[in-house]
Order: C-alpha cells, then sequence, then structure tokens
C-alpha cells in the first residue's frame, strides 16, 4: 500500500499510477515489502500480546487457588471457585465436585498430563475440541488418596488448549492441597 502514494505522487509521470523509471519501480517495490514486513511484525505483536495476558489469567486463577489453601479456605469454598474457574477455562455448560466418588458412570477423564481418555484411548481435543455430549471428570487426590472429582460437561464450542487443560489439573491440585490440609471430609 505504501508504494501507491509513491507511484501516483513522486514518480514521472505524475498523478498517474505508472512508472517508467527502473529505479522508481524498485523503491516501490522495497517500499511494499517494508510495509508487508511491518504489517506482519505489528500483527505479531498483538497476538503475542493477547497470549502474554491469557497466560497471566491463568496464574492468576492458581496463585488465588493457592492463596485459598495457604490461608485455610475451607475445600468447600474453595472447590466452588474452583468450579467457577475451570467453567471459564474450559468453556463448560456446567461443573460440580463430587466428594470421594472417581470412574462412576464411565465419564471419559481429564488426566494430570492434559490428555484426555476414554477407556485408555486418547481423545483428540486439540483436533475436535472437548466432547459436549459426556461427562468427563477431574480427578483430586489428597496426600496420594482420592478426595473426589470435578465431574462437568463441556459447551459445544469448548476447544481448550493443552496448556489451557494443564492449568486445570493444577487448580485440582490445590484443591487435594486443601483436602490434606483438612482432612478428607472437609467438604
Amino acid at each position: 500500500m505504501s508504494g501507491l502514494p509513491f507511484d501516483f505522487f513522486l514518480t514521472r509521470p505524475y498523478e498517474r499510477f505508472s512508472i517508467t523509471d527502473h529505479t522508481d519501480i524498485e523503491t516501490t517495490v522495497l517500499l511494499l515489502a517494508v510495509g508487508i514486513s511491518v504489517t506482519e511484525l505489528a500483527w505479531w505483536g498483538r497476538r503475542q500480546h493477547a497470549l502474554a495476558l491469557e497466560q497471566a489469567g491463568y496464574l492468576a486463577g492458581i496463585r488465588a487457588a493457592a492463596n485459598a489453601v495457604a490461608t485455610g479456605t475451607s475445600p468447600r469454598t474453595l472447590t466452588a471457585e474452583v468450579s467457577d474457574q475451570l467453567t471459564q477455562l474450559l468453556t463448560l455448560d456446567h461443573c460440580r465436585f463430587q466428594t470421594g466418588v472417581a470412574g462412576v458412570g464411565r465419564p471419559l477423564r481429564l488426566q494430570h498430563d492434559g490428555s484426555v481418555v476414554r477407556d485408555k484411548t486418547v481423545v483428540e481435543v486439540d483436533r475436535a475440541g472437548l466432547p459436549a455430549d459426556e461427562d468427563i471428570e477431574l480427578i483430586v487426590e489428597s496426600g496420594g488418596r482420592l478426595a473426589g472429582r470435578f465431574l462437568f460437561t463441556a459447551a459445544p464450542e469448548a476447544r481448550p488448549s493443552l496448556e489451557q487443560r494443564l492449568v486445570a489439573t493444577a487448580l485440582a491440585d490445590q484443591v487435594g492441597a486443601a483436602f490434606h490440609e483438612h482432612g478428607p471430609h472437609a467438604a
């Protein structure tokens, strides 16, 4: 785009879109290349800024949960807060915590490595998104023992990245730490 004003106003014949001089052609091509490069850099910068803000949000959520554990917030309160965070983070229709159960109803499972499995088969979440018509569980452990699970259903448009799924497991670990601090029947 920067080459058009150059061509129109600064090359002979003036006020016409035609270039006859070889150096003017080179200058126009260089202006066009610089314009494209600057535009691409600006878009890249915007994407990086948006990604940094998103990652700061993830960190804030984990820090809030860790702070709640450190200050002695009850597991019941923390599970409600983490349910809300998971709903936003993973784009869920609903999310609830169940104490002391896992695997009931054979739901899909969000593993601590961020994968989602059904009977040992990995679901391609990055390609197809989270299944919206099935329950998915995220196990919460406390001191190596089952404390419960978050059971949720994804919204149809849910396509959480691996990073988002790993943040979800980190939040579940904070709930597990709260149970470890308060005992297994604290919820």
